[in-house]
């Protein structure tokens, strides 16, 4: 009967011992020596320690103080930011840099019982302030996810529209976290896109220093990833919104 291993042949024909059959091995089957391919190198942080505040005083009520306040136009806002989301009865959604989660529970409301929101942060404290807050309010389709800074850890083709609200321009790695949003998002999913107009001579200083990039920047990052954009509307004076679909 003939043996059909080349490297056993070898053995039993030459009595090669244990020590050289690696080299008989890389000569003859080159094949076998290749080098697993190296993993992908980490994106670079486009802002680095832009979310420190955050870590440095996590209490959920010291930012429920600047968050949830008149003065503040996504507060103020909120309902006509809903409007734009319109978010239907069903859907799965992810709101992305939930916060202290009023957009959370506004969602949660139009999804209805039948739906489902994520409300996906880096803040430990924040989740749980909107864990607490959604058993208070008898909101029982909330579900938090402690997600990483690069990745939102949503499982694939899980949600049907996101929510990224005044939190793109927190983003340190934006390719790597928008590339997991598009992986979370179903066929023909959506994201809902609303940050800070940032241009000279016309925007406050504190969003020129704060704020990483202007419309026409982040439009072609979130583009680059594999969306579309489907819709805008400017009904907020210091915000755009921008509609994006997933290709």
């Amino acid at each position: 009967m003939l043996n059909k291993n080349p490297l056993l042949a070898i053995m039993q024909s030459f009595r090669v011992r244990p020590a050289w059959l690696v080299v008989f091995a890389l000569a003859l089957f080159p094949g076998c020596a290749s080098e697993p391919a190296a993993a992908p190198a980490k994106e670079a942080s486009v802002r680095p320690g832009i979310n420190q505040p955050y870590f440095e005083n996590p209490a959920a009520d010291h930012w429920i103080g600047r968050f949830e306040i008149e003065s503040r136009e996504i507060w103020s806002g909120r309902r006509m930011i809903l409007d734009f989301i319109a978010a239907k009865p069903g859907q799965a959604v992810a709101d992305v840099g939930a916060g202290t989660g009023f957009l959370t529970r506004g969602l949660a409301g139009a999804v209805g019982n039948t739906g489902k929101v994520y409300a996906v942060d880096i803040v430990p404290s924040f989740l749980t302030h909107i864990e607490q807050k959604a058993r208070e309010d008898g909101i029982t389709n909330i579900q938090t996810v402690l997600c990483r800074e690069d990745d939102v850890l949503l499982p694939e083709a899980s949600v049907d529209l996101v929510l990224i609200c005044d939190a793109y321009h927190h983003f340190e790695y934006p390719k790597s976290t928008m590339s997991s949003v598009h992986r979370a998002l179903r066929p023909g999913g959506e994201v809902v896109l609303i940050d800070f107009i940032r241009e000279e001579g016309k925007s406050r200083k504190w969003i020129l220093e704060h704020v990483r990039a202007g419309e026409a920047v982040v439009r072609g990052e979130v583009e680059a990833i594999g969306f579309e954009k489907v819709g805008e509307a400017r009904f907020l004076q210091e915000n755009y919104a921008l509609r994006f679909r997933k290709r």
